[in-house]
C-alpha cells in the first residue's frame, strides 16, 4: 500500500505533501469562467468546495483533472519534494500524480442487466463483458469494493443500486489504482441520510488511511462541520476559505446564499 506521509508543517507547504493552485484562470469562449483563484491541500485533508450554480466548481475539477487549459500554476509537492507542475496535458519536475474522480452520479436503467462485476470490468480491464469474467478480475473487483465495504454489491444490478450504494461503487472505481488526489463532484446528491452518514464516514476512514488529498463540491451545507477540514467559497474566484463554522458565518457566505447556518444563525 503507497502512503505520502506528511513533512515537517513548521516549513508551511514547502516540506509537506500539496496540492497547491496559484492565480488559476480559466477564460472559454470569451467569457472569464475561474479568476485568480488560489488555495492548498494538504493530503490527509478534506476540503469541501461551494458555491452557487454557474460558479466554476466544475471548470476547477476539469483543470485540475487537466481537461481544460488555464492560466496560473497547478504543483503537487509529494512529501521531500520535488514539486510537479501540471500545464496543458504536461507535467514538469517529476510524474503525473494519480486523481481518482467520482461524477454525479450516473442513472441507470432498474432493468439494465449489467451486474457491478460487469460495470468495473469494463472499466478497469480490458476484457468483452459478454464473455464469462475470469476469476483474476473477479477478485480485483471484490477487493477494490473491500476498499469501501462494498463486497456484498459484487453481482448487484447497477439499476437496482441505491445512491449510496451507487456512489460506494464509483468510490471504488477512483481508487483503483489508489491515487494521490480525490475529487468528488456532488456525492452526497440522490443519497439518502444514512447513506450520507456511511459515505462520510468512508471519506474519513480513507483519507486517514491513505492520506488522500480529498477535494469535493456539495450544497449539503449542514454536513460541512462533520467531514470538511477546509471550506473554500467559490463563485469565479475564492470569495473566503476557512475552517467549516468560519465560512458558515461568514459575510460572504451570507450575500452569496442569503442563509444563516453559522453558529447562532438561523436556516
Amino acid at each position: 500500500m503507497r502512503k505520502i506521509k506528511h513533512g515537517k508543517m513548521a516549513g508551511g507547504c514547502s516540506d509537506a505533501c500539496c496540492l497547491k493552485l496559484e492565480g488559476l484562470n480559466v477564460r472559454l469562449e470569451g467569457e472569464e469562467i475561474l479568476e485568480d483563484v488560489s488555495f492548498h491541500l494538504h493530503c490527509g485533508e478534506i476540503a469541501a468546495l461551494i458555491g452557487p450554480n454557474g460558479a466554476g466548481k466544475s471548470t476547477l475539477f476539469r483543470s485540475i483533472l487537466g481537461q481544460l487549459p488555464y492560466g496560473g500554476n497547478i504543483t503537487f509537492s509529494p512529501a521531500g519534494g520535488p514539486a510537479i507542475r501540471l500545464a496543458d496535458g504536461t507535467v514538469t519536475g517529476g510524474s503525473r500524480p494519480l486523481i481518482g474522480y467520482v461524477p454525479q452520479s450516473p442513472s441507470f436503467d432498474r432493468g439494465d442487466p449489467v451486474s457491478v462485476l460487469d460495470f468495473f470490468t469494463a472499466a478497469t480491464a480490458r476484457w468483452p463483458v459478454w464473455l464469462p469474467i475470469p476469476e483474476k478480475y473477479r477478485e480485483r473487483c471484490r477487493s477494490s469494493l473491500a476498499r469501501v465495504h462494498g463486497e456484498d454489491l459484487l453481482d448487484r444490478a447497477m439499476g437496482a443500486l441505491s445512491g449510496g450504494q451507487l456512489q460506494r461503487v464509483l468510490l471504488a472505481l477512483a481508487l483503483e489504482p489508489v491515487p494521490h488526489i480525490l475529487i468528488l463532484d456532488e456525492p452526497l446528491s440522490g443519497v439518502d441520510i444514512e447513506g450520507e452518514h456511511q459515505l462520510l464516514e468512508m471519506l474519513d476512514e480513507l483519507r486517514t488511511k491513505y492520506d488522500l488529498s480529498i477535494l469535493l463540491s456539495t450544497h449539503d451545507f449542514a454536513t460541512l462541520g462533520q467531514f470538511a477540514d477546509k471550506v473554500i467559497l467559490l463563485n469565479k474566484k475564492v470569495l473566503k476559505s476557512g475552517p467549516p463554522e468560519e465560512i458558515l458565518s461568514s459575510p460572504e457566505f451570507y450575500e452569496t446564499f442569503h442563509l444563516r447556518v453559522g453558529k447562532g444563525g438561523e436556516r
